[in-house]
């Protein structure tokens, strides 16, 4: 059994008297100990799954199944202890943490809330929590301004982990960060995965993170899902030309010539377009593309895409 699955999942959203469709249509699984990485372009609607999955957005339909219990329909008690099993570590570090509160406020805040220990108790596992993450306990007295980025980041890790987990979704946490400190933070929470026997949802705009970081990777495009399967195999035979565009985007200093960038920009989700909603984009594009919606199908070795015209991509 999947921990996670997500089965047909939609977040839709009235703005200005038209239909946003930020999520729509997204199925996936998450096993026990796996890390899946979630990639596309800002916009592309990755954040809102990543919100819709721990219900801070609610789902306009589909199912979210954790260790097979439905989600959806979780009373507030019962939606209180998934989120302990599930938890998120944010883009932004800084506004991620509260100004007015301490470190020890900010990490022991979630242990009150759920009434895990006592007091004294709680201040041990923050001090735990610190070590873990590579602060020094006396941390726990300054504030969030006191930090760098990175441990201001290394912080935020520090909460999401405190309630021990078993999933954690990280959205874009190293985007906003150096590139030194990105590779610390990668891994950290590599190393978290393996003492801890945790799962993640890593959601970056950038492959070459997710390459070195997932075990599986979920393309998205405006809502969906257009392609899917190992790191290994979308790098070495990305099927989907949106998938190829983005791993044409990695620098890359082997390369003889620079890819072409993806042309356009990505199109509004008020205004999705008709048929394949990439081929205003798509150098395949045909006149089948601008009708037909393209059906996800299973292409072999754990991979699947959503393209009438997936055999005629170019091949790595």
């Amino acid at each position: 059994m999947a921990l996670l699955s997500v089965e047909n999942l939609r977040a839709h959203y009235r703005d200005g008297g038209a239909t946003l469709r930020a999520v729509d249509d997204v199925s996936f699984q998450i096993a026990a100990g796996e890390t899946v990485g979630l990639v596309g372009e800002s916009g592309c609607g990755k954040s809102t799954l990543g919100k819709t999955l721990l219900r801070l957005v609610n789902p306009t339909s589909g199912r979210i199944l954790f260790d097979g219990q439905e989600v959806g329909g979780l009373s507030e008690r019962a939606l209180r202890q998934y989120r302990r099993s599930v938890q998120m570590v944010f883009q932004d570090p800084f506004a991620s943490l509260n100004p007015r509160h301490t470190v020890a406020e900010i990490l022991g805040g979630p242990l009150a809330v759920h009434g895990v220990g006592d007091r004294k108790s709680r201040i041990g596992q923050t001090q735990d929590a610190l070590d873990r993450v590579g602060l020094p306990r006396d941390a726990l007295k300054r504030y969030p301004h006191e930090f760098s980025g990175g441990q201001r980041q290394r912080l935020g890790i520090a909460r999401a982990l405190i309630l021990q987990p078993r999933l954690v979704i990280c959205d874009e946490p190293v985007s906003a960060l150096d590139l030194s400190i990105q590779a610390q933070i990668l891994n950290l929470l590599s190393r978290m995965k393996a003492d801890l026997g945790l799962s993640y949802l890593f959601i970056s705009h950038d492959l070459s993170v997710v390459r070195y970081f997932a075990d599986r990777v979920l393309v998205m495009y405006l809502g969906r899902i257009v392609e899917s399967g190992s790191w290994r195999s979308l790098w070495s035979r990305p099927l989907h030309p949106y998938t190829r565009a983005l791993i044409d985007a990695v620098p890359n200093p082997t390369r003889r010539r620079h890819a072409a960038p993806l042309s356009g920009d990505l199109p509004s989700p008020r205004q999705i377009p008709s048929g394949c909603r990439f081929h205003p984009r798509c150098p395949l594009a045909t006149a089948r593309c601008q009708v037909e919606e393209p059906i996800s199908r299973a292409v072999g070795d754990g991979q699947t895409v959503a393209c009438h015209h997936a055999d005629l991509s170019p091949i790595h």
